[in-house]
């Protein structure tokens, strides 16, 4: 029966249905097929509508919005212009410029794809009118927007704190060290790529002295407020001061008041298409979370993670092993599941197997969204691979295959994250 269900979800998946729709149809497959299950499609309706009811779940719509509200105002055009002051001339400046934006921009946004937009339209046009080449700087963006979902906030965080019922405030705080290793990392493979095949120094010297012709004060007060946010929302949370969803909330608040009064970047004009944005991204990713739960909580009911924890542990003697094989099927799945419903679906499946040998449930979860931000960046589903391209006009596969060392780099920092528990663990 088993293998039954998941060739329903991924034959449905196949066929281009909705994943949504594809993981609701599942848990209505498992009624149909087994007809003695204490369950009924009324049981699968109230478990969708029950699964909402989370005020951690508030915490999703409201860091979107916030996103759009800080794109929409320019945030990330202000951080990029800070954090060149100071390395614009110096070899691979300007790129890891940019990947340290997308890591600022993401403790904003919480969203892979919505850093990939912010920072991507800003940066792009920029280093490709620089002399770098545009491939190459919009396959280095595509891999860096992952950063978004490691660094807090984090929707897919959010997301495993809902579903392994762990505090959401600490899958925050391991989540910092991780992805500053990540961005560490993909920078110095960008210093190694630009000192081997060389830049326009002349180029970037003059956009080095347009910069420095502002001041250092000018580009820091432009800059400050953008700064402050990560500030203001991860210190909140770390102090306890707030709960993430009350930090949520200050981020939508905060944004307004410096887009609209600060950085006079927006208008109230712009409040209705960005709220309008906001429902159309919320809507897909509230039906997941509903029809993901409900799925999860039919499989337990059928023993399906006990099933599969009893064979991975029979299957794989030492702990390592263990690691590495969940780690390539993370990488798979991430592949071709949309990030949000794999967390969802495999938490309750994977996080028994882990916890068995001994693995830091927090220490699990960043490894498990350090893979699912990787799925990113993969075909078929590359979410960021789309975003870049249609946002550049560079085919998807062109963005790919310039993003594959990036992925590589990637790859490194999740077996480093996997196999020395204190860089996530470190600041708890």
């Amino acid at each position: 029966m088993v293998v039954a269900i998941f060739a329903v979800f991924f034959g449905i998946l196949l066929i281009g249905v909705p994943i949504g729709v594809a993981i609701a149809s599942s848990a209505v497959s498992c009624v149909l097929m087994n007809p003695d299950l204490p369950i009924s499609i009324e049981y699968i309706y109230r478990n969708m509508i029950t699964a909402l009811d989370s005020t951690s779940l508030l915490a999703v719509p409201l860091f979107i919005l916030s996103g759009n509200l800080m794109a929409r105002g320019g945030i990330s055009e202000k951080l990029f212009d800070f954090f060149a002051y100071f390395v614009g001339n110096k070899t691979a400046g300007l790129p890891i410029a940019a990947i340290v934006t997308c890591l600022f921009y993401g403790a904003i946004s919480g969203s892979g794809p919505a850093t990939v937009a912010a920072v991507g339209a800003m940066t792009i046009p920029i280093l490709t009118k620089l002399g770098y080449e545009k491939e190459f700087v919009v396959g280095m963006v595509a891999t860096a927007g992952g950063l978004g979902v490691i660094i807090p906030p984090s929707l897919p965080f959010i997301m495993y704190g809902v579903s392994s019922t762990y505090s959401v405030g600490d899958l925050f705080i391991a989540g910092i060290v991780p992805g500053c290793l990540i961005a560490l990392i993909m920078s110095a493979y960008t210093w190694f790529r630009c000192k081997t095949k060389g830049e326009d120094k002349a180029l970037l010297e003059a956009n080095a002295k347009a910069l420095h012709e502002r001041g250092l004060l000018r580009v820091f007060l432009d800059g400050f407020w953008a700064l402050l946010t990560p500030v203001i929302i991860l210190g909140g949370i770390y102090s306890g001061i707030v709960t993430p969803t009350e930090a949520a909330t200050i981020s939508v608040v905060y944004a307004l008041i410096v887009s609209l009064f600060i950085y006079k970047t927006m208008s109230f004009q712009d409040l209705l298409p960005i709220t309008s944005s906001t429902i159309h991204s919320c809507a897909p990713v509230m039906l997941i979370v509903a029809a993901a739960t409900c799925f999860g909580r039919i499989l337990t009911m059928i023993n399906v993670p006990q099933m599969i924890a009893s064979g991975l542990l029979d299957t794989f003697t030492s702990k390592v092993a263990l690691l590495l094989a969940i780690n390539v099927f993370l990488l798979f799945v991430g592949m071709v599941m949309e990030t949000l419903a794999a967390i969802l679906i495999l938490t309750p499946i994977f996080l028994p197997v882990v916890t068995a040998i001994g693995m830091d449930p927090i220490h699990f979860g960043v490894m498990m969204v350090v893979n699912l931000a990787i799925g990113f960046v993969t075909p078929p589903v590359g979410v960021n691979l789309y975003t870049a391209s249609n946002m550049t006009g560079v085919p998807v596969m062109r963005v790919a295959r310039h993003a594959i060392p990036y992925i590589c780099m990637f790859l490194i920092a999740l077996l480093l994250i996997t196999f020395v528990e204190p860089i996530s663990l470190c600041l708890l």
